[in-house]
């Protein structure tokens, strides 16, 4: 096994991306994530490949649908409000079942927000984001190494399912440095056939790739198909991580650099003689509901941290399904949850204090139980 290297995350994520084969780059700088089309454009040089810094972001990602329709392997990687001008682009990609990666390193919103990290685009990444029903596989890594396992996964798991897959991180992930393996980042499927792409037509009819479909039972029979396809993600795509699941009585659920903080928390209590477990996804989309449904009867409550007024804890919710209490915990704007603060509110859970949240000054870490 080789020596790791320290790496910046962004630069880390985009030599991993070169790893696993690919070969083209679109996309448009915007900070936090300006060093992944920095390090590109000069990366793909040395292995034949191709970068290009559109005009905008919206010409970027309709680039991405074009090499990906010619069978290429392609990513692109922006910054929220990047990725609220590629929607429309990724609701065409995933309507013309199209493989490629995107990359979002998100930073605090609305609006142009700051550059700070933030989990405000849980909604944009899981939800849809763009129009139509249509789903991205959507992985939120905790680490520089993990980041660069899942984008090489990323690439095979969007090849495999002919899907855009989002890696979300935030500006944590992309600025801090940390050691980095690169002999285990290795692609399943690198020289994949791709039959479907259109790459030439000698010996057989023409490919197309649309995501226009004007007849309506057409329409309705690719988005039952697309249904059928999403379904097959729910079933063998689902990844996390569960902490202590056997003894815990109060679990907290975090993911990406947030989940590293509660993992502290937990080391903490649980040294403090408080059962404290954690519950940490790896896949935001699917949802692991699975690893609730383990310790929903026995747990007494779940705290949800996350980095922002509070989004994937209606996942949570939905999880749990009334059975056990949901309470959470916040900060935003590029604000880092205090471990302190999380503890606090752990404990607050366990003698019954839930506090109602009047002003931000009076209780900066998050609203009442759910």
């Amino acid at each position: 096994m080789s020596e790791p290297i320290l790496m910046k995350g962004n630069e880390a994520i985009a030599e991993a991306a070169v790893r696993a084969g690919c070969k083209f780059f679109f996309g448009y700088p915007i900070t936090p994530q300006n060093e992944i089309p920095e390090y590109m454009s000069r990366r793909l040089q040395e292995v034949g490949g191709v970068f290009v810094q559109a005009e905008s972001e919206v010409s970027s990602i309709n680039m991405v649908y074009g090499a990906s329709g010619a069978g290429g392997r392609v990513m692109t990687s922006s910054s929220s409000p990047g990725i609220s001008l590629m929607l429309e682009g990724i609701s065409y990609i995933a309507g013309a079942e199209l493989p490629c990666v995107i990359v979002n390193i998100s930073r605090g919103g609305p609006g142009l927000g700051g550059i700070q990290p933030s989990q405000a685009d849980y909604f944009q990444a899981t939800k849809g984001g763009g129009h139509g029903d249509y789903k991205l596989i959507v992985y939120g890594p905790s680490s520089v190494q993990e980041a660069c396992d899942l984008m090489v996964k990323a690439f095979d798991v969007a090849d495999k399912y002919r899907n855009p897959v989002m890696i979300l991180g935030d500006g944590m992930i992309g600025q801090m440095m940390e050691p980095v393996v690169f002999p285990g980042v290795t692609s399943e499927s690198p020289a994949l056939e791709k039959p479907w792409a259109t790459c030439g037509n000698e010996g057989r009819e023409p490919n197309l790739i649309t995501s226009i479909h004007l007849d309506p039972e057409v329409l309705d029979a690719h988005n039952w198909k697309l249904y059928e396809k999403y379904k097959a993600m729910e079933r063998d795509e689902v990844m996390y991580e569960s902490y202590y699941e056997d003894d815990s009585e109060w679990f907290l659920v975090a993911y990406g650099t947030v989940a590293r903080i509660c993992i502290s928390v937990m080391e903490k209590m649980r040294k403090e003689g408080t059962k404290v477990g954690l519950i940490r996804p790896i896949t935001l989309w699917p949802f692991p509901k699975a690893a609730f449904d383990e310790v929903v009867d026995s747990a007494k409550g779940f705290l949800c941290v996350e980095m922002s007024t509070g989004q994937m804890i209606e996942d949570v919710k939905l999880a749990v399904e009334g059975k056990t209490p949901v309470y959470f915990y916040g900060r935003t704007g590029g604000a880092v949850p205090i471990p302190r603060n999380i503890e606090e509110r752990v404990l607050d859970m366990i003698s019954g204090k839930v506090p109602v949240v009047t002003d931000y000054f009076d209780n900066i870490h998050g609203g009442g139980g759910a």
